[in-house]
């Protein structure tokens, strides 16, 4: 079983709508009616967007974190009904709160990127990405899609919908020109961008990378929220950053596919937190994308040895320790 998560978020909240559950005092100000519930890394942060008529919240996090989604959405809602939900793309991280999310609140209209429609209708693990990547998602169902080019009325503010390619190939951005506030999710952290999944399905995925990162200079935000981190409003500095990193990851596509298999293995620490050698042994077997990876990049070292390595990068780097021979998250 896996140990229990711990409260991880905190609440960005302009305090004219909402009240108060703790602030960061470093954070950008957001717009009126804007929050941000900035998760730990095994759930992406979630976005509520209030107004008089809709409450709307962007993204739901991990499976596991399912129930402390709600009951941070309740508290900050204070009684109100959540009328939509929003996906900016359907990795497990951002979906996962999505069941438990419709079965809380049952008139929920819940919206997606239409590139993976027929696979949410049905249920095909393998295209979502949920089976290869050894990670869990609760079946959900959607009410719309989000038509990159369109607009979208959230919280009584006018949100464009644009492409993002490159992590996901299917996923979106929400930008709000009034405020020029930018919803990102993985398309652009404070300090880079997500794992570029098509990338390691053989796929073009980094020039599409770059083609998002151009859509998000055009677009000049003030204000960016990723999809993880805190908000930040350094943004030519932190598209300089990404591009670095992707001009280090085209010039070198094993570094990257090794970055994207130490991905795979924190975010099973995060969700377990602590490893076994047998229980480790068994998920990485089990997980098709690190045997794929491990296939194309590293098939001069044993696959065993090969996720000791990996284990052990993590520990250099402070994201896991060992503790009589078990794996434990840092």
């Amino acid at each position: 079983m896996a140990a229990k998560q711990p409260d991880l978020a905190f609440v960005t909240v302009n305090l004219q709508l909402m009240p108060k559950l703790s602030t960061s005092t470093s954070a950008p100000i957001l717009p009126q009616g804007v929050v941000l519930l900035e998760r730990g890394w095994l759930s992406s942060n979630n976005v509520l967007i209030g107004g008089e008529n809709t409450c709307a919240l962007v993204d739901s996090g991990y499976v596991t974190h399912a129930e402390q989604t709600i009951t941070l959405v309740d508290a900050v809602l204070g009684g109100r009904r959540l009328t939509h939900l929003i996906n900016t793309h359907l990795h497990s991280d951002h979906c996962g709160g999505n069941a438990a999310l419709q079965a809380h609140h049952p008139a929920l209209q819940t919206w997606i990127p239409p590139g993976q429609a027929v696979s949410v209708r049905d249920w095909d693990t393998q295209s979502l990405s949920y089976s290869p990547t050894g990670q869990q998602c609760d079946r959900f169902q959607y009410t719309a899609v989000l038509q990159p080019g369109s607009t979208i009325e959230l919280g009584e503010r006018y949100w464009q919908v644009h492409a993002a390619a490159g992590h996901d190939p299917d996923a979106v951005l929400l930008f709000e020109p009034t405020s020029r506030l930018l919803l990102s999710a993985d398309a652009l952290w404070g300090n880079g961008f997500g794992v570029v999944f098509p990338e390691l399905d053989g796929e073009q995925g980094f020039c599409d990378v770059a083609r998002t990162l151009d859509v998000i200079e055009q677009l000049q935000p003030l204000t960016v929220i990723p999809g993880h981190g805190p908000a930040f409003m350094d943004v030519s500095d932190a598209l300089a950053r990404a591009r670095r990193r992707l001009a280090m990851f085209v010039q070198e596509p094993t570094k990257h596919a090794r970055y994207a298999a130490k991905v795979l293995l924190k975010f099973k620490l995060l969700e377990s937190q602590i490893l076994t050698p047998e229980a480790l042994q068994a998920w990485t077997r089990a997980t098709p994308l690190l045997g794929q990876i491990h296939a194309k990049h590293a098939q001069d070292l044993a696959f065993d040895n090969w996720i000791t390595e990996l284990a052990q990068d993590l520990i250099t780097s402070g994201a896991a320790s060992r503790e009589s021979n078990n794996l434990r998250n840092l």
